[in-house]
C-alpha cells in the first residue's frame, strides 16, 4: 500500500531550511531541509511518533498533531487541507477507470455564446470543449488535447508562454490538489507516469508536492499572428457537472490586448458543438 502521507511529509520537510524554522544550522546535512527529529521537536511530538507517521505506521494522527506539523513545515491553507485529505478514512476497493467525461448541450451553447476565449476542462486537464476564439488563441485548446501533456511535452506549446516556468508550477500544484488522495485512479497513474518519464521539469515539480487552487490570474501568451497578449484567466466550476471547469480568458477593457484579441475573433472555425461532435465521432 502506498504511503502518500509519508511522501508528502518528506517532500515538504526538505523544502524548509533550519534558518526558516528558526533553529541553528550545523552545516552538515546529508539531505536538504529539516531532519525528522527537528520537525518533531518543533511540533512538540516525539521523534519516534513522527518517524512512524513518515513510514506509514500511524495513519490516524489527531488534527492537533497535523496542525502542529503544518506550522513547522510552513504549510498554507491549501497545503494543510491537502495534508488532511491524506489521512482521511475512505474505503479501499479495486478501482476501475472513471467514466468518460461529457459536456452537456447547455454548456456547449454557453461556450458558443461567449465573446471571449473559453473552454471546458475535465479533472485531468483534458480539453473537452472550446469555442472559436479559444482555438484561434491556441491550438492547445482544441478538443481532445491535454494541457499538462502540452505544457511539458510539446515544444511548440511551451513557446507560447514566456512565463513557462511559472505556468508549469501553477498547473502541477492545481493538478495535485484536484486529485487529492485519489492516487490509485488509473488515469492519474497513467498521466503522471508518462509525464514523469518524459519531462525532467515535471519530475522536479511533482517531487515538491505543492498544492494550490488556480485562482484568477494573468497569463501572457505569445501568439504567432498578433504577438504577446496579456489576458486574465478565470476558472469557474460548472454546477452539477462532476468537477468540470469553465475557463475564460479576457483582456482588460480598452487595452491593446483587447484589440489583438478582436483580430482573432474573425477566424472562421467550427463551433464548440461541432468540434465536440467531431471528437465523439472520431473516438
Amino acid at each position: 500500500m502506498s504511503n502518500a502521507l509519508g511522501a508528502y511529509l518528506r517532500a515538504r520537510r526538505e523544502l524548509v531550511t533550519p534558518e526558516q524554522a528558526g533553529i541553528p544550522d550545523d552545516g552538515v546535512r546529508r539531505v536538504p531541509g529539516l531532519r525528522r527529529e527537528e520537525v518533531a521537536m518543533l511540533a512538540g511530538i516525539s521523534a519516534d511518533y513522527y518517524l512512524r507517521l513518515e513510514r506509514g505506521r500511524d495513519r490516524n494522527p489527531s488534527v492537533q498533531v497535523l496542525e502542529s506539523i503544518a506550522r513547522v513545515l510552513q504549510l498554507d491553507d491549501d497545503h494543510l487541507a491537502h495534508l488532511m485529505t491524506l489521512v482521511a478514512e475512505r474505503p479501499r476497493q479495486r478501482r476501475r477507470r472513471a467514466p468518460k467525461e461529457t459536456v452537456s448541450p447547455g454548456a456547449l451553447k454557453l461556450l458558443d455564446s461567449l465573446v471571449q476565449p473559453a473552454f471546458i476542462e475535465g479533472r485531468y486537464f483534458d480539453v473537452l470543449a472550446s469555442n472559436r476564439l479559444a482555438r484561434a488563441l491556441s491550438p492547445g485548446l482544441t478538443v481532445g488535447r491535454n494541457q499538462l501533456r502540452d505544457l511539458f511535452l510539446d515544444a511548440t506549446e511551451q513557446a507560447h508562454y514566456p512565463a513557462w516556468p511559472e505556468i508549469t508550477e501553477c498547473f502541477v500544484a492545481s493538478f495535485r490538489q484536484a486529485v487529492g488522495n485519489d492516487i490509485d485512479d488509473p488515469r492519474f497513474i497513467e498521466l503522471t507516469g508518462e509525464l514523469a518519464l518524459a519531462s525532467p521539469r515535471f519530475r522536479q515539480l511533482w517531487a515538491r508536492h505543492e498544492v494550490g487552487e488556480q485562482h484568477e490570474t494573468r497569463v501572457v501568451i505569445d501568439h504567432p499572428q498578433v504577438g504577446e497578449l496579456a489576458l486574465n484567466r478565470e476558472r469557474l466550476s460548472i454546477h452539477g457537472a462532476g468537477g468540470l471547469m469553465l475557463i475564460v480568458y479576457y483582456p482588460d477593457p480598452g487595452s491593446s490586448d483587447a484589440d489583438k484579441l478582436a483580430l482573432l475573433a474573425s477566424a472562421d472555425l467550427p463551433s464548440a458543438a461541432d468540434a465536440h461532435e467531431f471528437r465523439r465521432a472520431d473516438t
